[in-house]
């Protein structure tokens, strides 16, 4: 028995252990973010390196899931709380609500991906009647002591207690204007205090409880309220736009207050260590004297920039300078700090790898490597497909720019042109209609996220770049112009003016350029981008274009996926080889029967008998030949995959229902027009997606496989004779059985031998198939005996497996799925991995257990999404195939699943 009191007491240590829910700052470093969250992570990191950070400590991400889980926090919470705050108390000499000279807490949230403003915080915890009159003696300001007694009761209000925060603004906006007070710095200790009397009665009326006066319960609810703002509506649509897991949950920050509205000597900031916008080295931030940081993010005052700081307190400048030079040589990173000074005290309160657009993500990534802090494979790591996209999209064209109506800070670069909104419903309800917006507001808060996700710009007469409106917008990819002081924006009367009087009413079109700032009326044109000029022609620059071209030739030397294109024509074959692609992975050849052709079509369907069939189809031949032949010149010595026809006949066929008004109000219709309409009726499919279509054609439609593949064939034969090297290969559609594609594949091979025979010239096209029926994924190891290759029909894939039409759920259904997480993302734009990506490696596995050395590619438009390429890599597949200007995004991606060596995850 005795033996086994050491096992029970070993076990009963490492359950404490397990059930740990707080740590200190100095206990913690930057790698625990995904228990202490990043903010927790990094104070604790900041600590280890000897910044000034006032103490505190972090209530972990696991009591958060543990209180979401129950509803009550888990056991032994509130007493390591407690235990934790006697260390904090100690080192400050001062304890939480002490009369005299209390100890006040910030309590903030801090979840593993950075969330800004969209879950909750509480400062000055600790303050109530009797404290507040102490800190009003120990501080010398009765102003300063009742103001933060307002704004703990105003956050504490809103945020614990659930009382609509637009009724404290109000109470605000009524005594300023009682005062005559332009903002909140121009009200007195008693009109203070009479607010903070004003927002108690406020609390009582709306829940019937008093604020509370107890300290500790203050702490134990604020921390509550942060777990709970993890499921608050904005942020749940925050992580579903940015793609962050939903049972992650939050840590919460719990830290002494530090202040910076004590007076001229004081004052709050937020710095980064390059800037965000451009990605160009220097000093980059905003700082706002004698006040909170709040007061700097929320933009409720304009801020002045941060260089000032040097001349209001050199001392702290110079700090501050040594500090953020220190972060970023430790994280070798752009750092984003938060900081108040103290009266001449510099204190830190936040660092974390700062948000950044994708101009500054590539200059920034190819400086640290310039400046050997990074390695090339950990730059091509920091950039990513979906900002090398942004890049590619069009500028504002200066010389038909004029004069603009404004100016304010560019805080997040591109073009963007909308009809202008001022609140969030309305650009959500026009959105929704098809119509471009821009968000214009005096300051976004984040309630506004659902517009600023709908609008294609967000412009503020207030804030800088580091404002809610700044920092969102830059993590979203969205143009924002912050600080516009130039406009007056009345967002009662639903317009803003100019400073010379031009009155902008809602629904007016302006044109906000995130580049320089400018604002500008009317619809300004469009210019291609640097980076698509670079990409269509080599035309190089200095920049951002140098910074992309290091990133693709990395990506290349170390890919080992292929990247194809999918082009149809000609000209878009060009443009891909140009955009770096290795070959076509999916020509469609029924593009090539439509405008004048189409005739020719109607033709082949309504022959009588076999010599009109074939005399239509004699007529098709040479004019199919004759593209090929240019898709085959374009991609010399390149694969080029060609897919016989894939859909139903009847599409090439007049509209059923206006052809049959058309016969039926014709007093003598026309003989041709009543057998179009007999031919449309005959075909007529309830679901063609799913019927007479692809190899289903070809088995019952005579002569119209052997005449595509002999205009293959003689293309093949014309190239060679010209000195040109073809590679074409042939690809049949929609095959389920085995025994479909042994049937046509001996036809194609026919229709080969037969060219070859006439011409003298040896044509040899592989033969494959598109895997996109599940059962053709189920069955893919017998499908291999007869293909030689395989290249996978995702967008139909996805259809047949999830059983619905994407054309038709898409508009009824799928944003009901996407709000209540029934997919993290359509499954059309990002592959789903667990029931399409299963039938992709068990046809990977089982095509190439039948057939080593099978090529597999993909040719759905997954081919080119990002996060779609880093699964088709750990696959296995050999190449991704996607329109062309998807080409450079894939060939950036291939090379970073490979330096990743996994698959990553459906979210961040």
């Amino acid at each position: 028995m005795a033996a086994r009191e050491p096992d029970r007491a070993r076990r009963a240590e490492e359950h404490s252990v397990m059930v740990r829910y707080v740590y200190d700052f100095h206990d913690g470093h930057r790698d625990m973010a995904d228990l202490l969250g990043g903010k927790g992570a990094n104070l604790a990191e900041m600590t280890r390196l000897g910044l000034p950070v006032p103490p505190g400590f972090t209530v972990t991400t696991d009591a958060c899931r543990a209180y979401l889980a129950t509803g009550t926090e888990p056991d032994g919470m509130v007493a390591e709380v407690s235990r934790h705050l006697s260390t904090v108390e100690a080192a400050a000499g001062r304890r939480l609500g002490q009369r005299d000279d209390p100890l006040l807490l910030s309590v903030r949230s801090g979840a593993r991906f950075s969330m800004p403003g969209m879950m909750e915080t509480v400062l000055d915890i600790g303050l109530n009647d009797d404290s507040v009159l102490g800190l009003a003696k120990v501080s010398g300001s009765e102003r300063f002591a009742w103001d933060s007694y307002r704004r703990l009761v105003q956050m504490f209000g809103s945020t614990v207690m659930g009382v609509d925060a637009a009724l404290f603004e109000r109470a605000m906006a009524a005594l300023k204007e009682l005062r005559h007070a332009p903002d909140d710095l121009h009200l007195d200790a008693h009109d203070l205090t009479e607010l903070v009397e004003a927002y108690k009665q406020l609390i009582h009326d709306e829940t019937g409880e008093d604020f509370p006066q107890s300290p500790a319960e203050q702490l134990r609810r604020a921390i509550l309220a942060v777990f709970r703002s993890w499921n608050g509506e904005r942020a749940r649509l925050y992580r579903w736009r940015e793609h962050i897991p939903d049972d992650l949950g939050t840590a919460v920050t719990v830290q002494r207050m530090v202040f910076g509205n004590t007076g001229p000597d004081s004052g709050s900031g937020v710095a980064f260590t390059r800037d965000p916008a451009t990605g160009r080295g220097g000093l980059y931030g905003d700082y706002l004297p004698n006040a909170q940081g709040e007061d700097v993010v929320a933009g409720i005052r304009n801020t002045v920039p941060l260089t000032e700081l040097e001349r209001l307190d050199p001392r702290s400048y110079d700090q501050l300078r040594a500090h953020m030079r220190t972060l970023e040589l430790h994280y070798r990173d752009l750092c984003d700090i938060e900081f108040t000074i103290e009266r001449g005290t510099l204190w830190m309160l936040q660092t974390r790898v700062g948000k950044r657009t994708a101009e500054a993500a590539f200059a920034i990534a190819a400086e640290l490597t310039d400046e050997g802090l990074v390695s090339a494979d950990e730059a091509l790591a920091r950039v990513d497909g979906h900002g090398l996209a942004r890049l590619m999209f069009p500028r504002f064209e200066a010389s038909a720019a004029g004069e603009p109506l404004a100016h304010g800070i560019p805080a997040s670069p591109g073009a963007a042109v909308g009809a202008a909104v001022f609140d969030s419903a309305e650009a959500v309800r026009r959105a929704a209609t098809g119509e471009k917006v821009v968000l214009v507001r005096q300051e976004t808060t984040p309630d506004d996220l659902p517009g600023m996700i709908a609008a294609q710009a967000v412009l503020t007469s207030r804030g800088g770049k580091t404002s809610h409106a700044a920092v969102v917008a830059r993590g979203m990819g969205k143009v924002c112009v912050c600080g516009a002081e130039e406009l007056s924006v009345d967002t009662e009367a639903r317009r803003f003016t100019t400073r010379d009087g031009v009155v902008v009413a809602e629904g007016t079109v302006v044109s906000v350029d995130g580049s320089d700032g400018a604002v500008h009326l009317g619809a300004v044109p469009l210019a291609d981008s640097a980076v698509m000029r670079f990409l269509e022609n080599g035309e190089r620059s200095a920049g951002v274009v140098t910074a992309v071209a290091r990133a693709l030739e990395h990506a290349d030397a170390v890919r080992r996926l292929e990247v194809r294109a999918n082009a149809d024509t000609p000209e878009d074959a060009r443009r891909a080889r140009r955009f770096g692609a290795q070959g076509i992975g999916l020509c469609r050849t029924e593009h090539m029967f439509l405008g004048e052709r189409r005739k020719l079509v109607e033709e082949m369907i309504l022959a009588r008998d076999d010599t009109d069939r074939e005399r239509a189809l004699a007529a098709l031949l040479p004019l199919q030949r004759q593209d090929f032949t240019e898709i085959l010149e374009a991609m010399d010595g390149l694969p080029v995959t060609i897919r016989l026809l894939d859909p139903p006949l009847h599409e090439f066929l007049p509209d059923r229902t206006e052809l049959a008004v058309r016969v039926a109000a014709a007093e003598h219709p026309e003989p041709h027009d009543i057998e179009l309409l007999d031919a449309v009726n005959r075909m007529h499919e309830e679901n063609p997606m799913l019927g007479l279509r692809g190899v289903r054609l070809g088995l019952v439609v005579p002569g119209l496989v052997a005449m595509q593949v002999r205009a293959v064939a003689e293309a093949v034969v014309a190239r060679t004779r010209a000195g040109g090297s073809p590679h074409a290969e042939i690809m049949v559609p929609l095959v389920g059985a085995v025994e479909e594609l042994r049937i046509e594949r001996a036809e194609v091979e026919r229709a080969l031998a037969e060219v070859s025979e006439e011409s003298g010239v040896p044509v040899r096209c592989p033969v494959g198939t598109m895997i996109e029926l599940p059962r053709a994924a189920l069955t893919a190891g017998r499908i291999a005996e007869e293909a030689e290759f395989f290249s996978f029909g995702t967008n139909d894939l996805t259809q047949t497996t999830w059983g619905f039409s994407r054309d038709d759920v898409e508009a009824e259904f799928f944003s009901a799925y996407l709000d209540k997480g029934i997919f993290p993302a359509s499954p059309f734009e990002t592959l789903d991995r667990h029931g399409v990506g299963r039938l992709v490696r068990i046809a990977v596995d089982e095509g190439r257990a039948a057939r080593p050395g099978l090529t597999i590619g993909v040719c759905g438009e997954h081919g080119g999404d990002p996060d779609s390429v880093h699964f088709f890599h750990a696959a296995g597949l050999d190449y991704v195939s996607c329109s062309p200007f998807r080409v450079p995004v894939a060939r950036l991606e291939a090379g970073r699943a490979a330096l990743s060596g996994a698959e990553g995850s459906d979210s961040r």
